[in-house]
């Protein structure tokens, strides 16, 4: 095995596999990649892409076909939003060097087509990862996670050229790593453990005895271990494990019922022990905190002011219903009042990198108005759940 800062020669049960750690903004790893690719000419040429990054990538008109009706009924609102803030966060690390996130990939696409090399997409599909990452977190990860997202997505920190090429050092890398699994174990677990897994199986398929793996190189290291054991024969390139989003337990959907069961019951309970003006009380905490914090959110993105509206009323009864969200409704009534133009569509990348821009474009808005609505509608949730609880305790303390 050969290894140098940014490269790493591993020769596997007679197969030559050689692992090029990038940043994915640094001006340097678009270089070492072409030239790495020219240098080889190996059999294939693995990227960490998935097929459909590699679409965004390749087409930049790709959000132009976007239908935002569409994916706020197919639920995928939050990963949406989710994958805009990351890509407009890397977008704004690249300005200071003229980099887009991303040039060293198409780099090694556009080297192995100029050289009639098969390239293989070999990361894991975005929206797995993403739906992975907050169906395997916590309840107060996923609070980190929604933080850590809104952080980034605000943020006006910039980068200097330096800093990006520091970002390939393994000092630096495991300074990061050792920071992402402190603070939040799971992401990181998601984010970088099973992709390093899914990375190495992805590579060991690609066919040939002589294969470049492009990769961020926070990868190298976990991919190399496991490359090493799958030759080894300790462990096999099985994907499908992690290929797919673990279904909610058993529990979790009999308390996704059970919790608004609970709520409507001790309502029942004021009217029934309390009288007319206690049950009266209990319903209009859990109408006006769920409403109104709603609303707010609605408001607090611009929202149309039916779709405000909406939000107030649909809240109270969303929450009892794990079915819908209210960001569901929110979202469309805002699509609907508020259509989104060509131009959102053609400026949406570019607009997803400022908040400005996510007040400016229509398509964000909506996207605005669907998150915070809904994360107005969980705090109203859970304060006049305990609300409820305070006021129905009471009655028997009497």
């Amino acid at each position: 095995m050969a290894q140098t800062q940014t490269q790493t020669v591993l020769t596997l049960n007679g197969r030559t596999i050689t692992l090029v750690g990038t940043a994915h903004i640094s001006e340097k790893s678009v270089s070492e990649v072409s030239e790495t690719i020219k240098t080889i000419r190996p059999d294939c040429v693995a990227i960490e892409l998935d097929q459909n990054r590699c679409n965004s990538i390749t087409n930049p008109d790709k959000y132009r076909e976007l239908d935002i009706i569409k994916v706020l009924r197919q639920k995928q609102g939050f990963l949406l939003l989710a994958n805009l803030v990351l890509a407009s966060f890397q977008k704004r690390m690249g300005q200071s060097t003229g980099v887009k996130p991303g040039d060293e990939m198409v780099a090694a696409m556009n080297t192995a087509k100029e050289l009639g090399i098969p390239a293989v997409m070999a990361d894991r599909p975005i929206q797995i990862t993403l739906r992975r990452a907050w169906a395997c977190n916590s309840g107060t990860g996923k609070i980190k996670l929604i933080s850590a997202l809104l952080a980034s997505a605000f943020s006006k920190e910039e980068i200097s050229s330096e800093q990006i090429e520091n970002l390939k050092k393994q000092s630096e890398m495991d300074s990061m790593m050792s920071e992402l699994s402190e603070y939040m174990p799971e992401i990181k677990k998601v984010l970088i453990d099973e992709r390093d897994e899914y990375l190495a199986g992805s590579i060991w398929h690609s066919d040939g005895n002589s294969i470049v793996a492009v990769l961020g190189a926070g990868h190298l290291a976990g991919v190399k271990k496991h490359l090493e054991k799958i030759a080894a024969g300790e462990e096999m390139p099985d994907l499908e494990k992690i290929s797919s989003v673990p279904p909610k337990k058993a529990g979790t959907k009999i308390m996704g019922w059970v919790i608004p069961a609970i709520i409507v019951a001790m309502i029942g309970a004021g009217f029934y022990f309390g009288g007319k003006a206690k049950g009266t009380e209990m319903a209009l905490s859990w109408i006006l905190w769920n409403g109104t914090l709603s609303a707010i959110g609605a408001a607090a993105a611009a929202g149309h002011p039916l779709a405000i509206l909406v939000s107030f009323i649909g809240a109270p009864i969303t929450s009892l219903c794990p079915l819908i969200g209210v960001g569901l409704v929110s979202g469309i009534m805002q699509a609907v009042f508020c259509k989104p133009k060509v131009k959102d569509l053609e400026l949406l990348s570019d607009d997803a990198c400022s908040v400005k821009g996510f007040y400016k474009n229509r398509i964000l808005r909506v996207l605005l108005v669907f998150f915070l609505s809904s994360i107005g509608s969980s705090a109203g949730t859970f304060i006049a759940g305990a609300d409820i609880i305070t006021k129905i305790a009471s009655l028997f303390r009497k």
